[in-house]
């Protein structure tokens, strides 16, 4: 995939998205794929081949590299980023179905045929469910991923030495060093700060869009007791308005007249 084509998806997923998703595509984008790319590459290009070991034991070096880096951190975030943005694709397919749709419904109905949605980009409906489980599955990989990374290497740690204990083929206990464990140490705290934030950033939208819904379900349940009670308002007035009409009927002045005239009386 070039960058053209990369920059149309994010573009197109920065358009359908809040303020919080365009803050994390950012931070995706700038302090993830481009460090991945320009720097993170480099630094860890060489790690097999400087990986030193006190031996000279036929595949004891590789059995070494092998069991404390059963996957380098460059492929981790790798898969890393592909897991974490194809969520946020599903939201751009869910808006095309809509478009789509939208457009089936004008070629067989006319131009002017009743809309089925007011705009295919607004998160209502079944597009507000696909962006908010594409916010869970993003944190929950986001936070799978840090576990991994904190369970295969002690707490994100690369140490200048570590010793190979009986690990086929090489005799007894052996010290092997990797390269630059200083940069590579720098790098790892950099891309988990960067996907911790990611997650902080998951977690406020998510928050976001569940507050924006009770707030809209909590506003409409609101405008239809004011509308209830203007009806009710409004069928009390117009009853006593027909009541007052009788009372000013001919037939009850005559009647009243009778009585003024006559109060003893009793109408039949």
């Amino acid at each position: 995939m070039d960058w053209k084509t990369f920059q149309a998806l994010l573009s197109g997923v920065n358009k359908y998205s809040t303020a919080f998703g365009r803050i994390w595509l950012s931070v995706v984008f700038v302090f993830r794929v481009l460090v991945y790319v320009v720097a993170a590459e480099r630094v860890w290009g060489d790690d097999q081949r400087d990986f030193d070991c006190n031996t000279k034991q036929p595949g004891c070096t590789n059995a070494c590299y092998d069991h404390y880096f059963p996957i380098s951190h460059i492929r981790l975030w790798a898969l890393q980023l592909i897991f974490v943005t194809c969520p946020s694709l599903l939201v751009v397919m869910h808006v095309a179905y809509r478009e789509d749709r939208e457009r089936k419904n004008r070629s067989k109905n006319g131009e002017n045929c009743t809309k089925l949605y007011q705009d295919t980009g607004k998160k209502h409906g079944g597009l507000w469910w696909t962006y908010l489980l594409s916010l869970f599955f993003k944190a929950v990989t986001e936070v799978a991923f840090l576990y991994v990374l904190h369970r295969l290497w002690n707490s994100f740690d690369l140490p200048l030495l570590v010793k190979c204990v009986d690990i086929s083929p090489c005799p007894n206990t052996v010290d092997c060093y990797i390269a630059r464990p200083s940069e590579k140490r720098t790098f790892t705290y950099f891309m988990v700060g960067a996907s911790a934030v990611c997650t902080l950033l998951c977690v406020c939208e998510i928050c976001y869009l569940i507050a924006k819904r009770i707030f809209r379900c909590i506003q409409k349940r609101k405008n239809r007791q004011c509308n209830s009670v203007t009806y009710s308002k409004a069928s009390t007035c117009q009853c006593h308005a027909k009541l007052e009409q009788i009372s000013l009927s001919p037939m009850n002045k005559k009647a009243e007249s009778a009585r003024a005239s006559a109060p003893n009386l009793t109408l039949l």
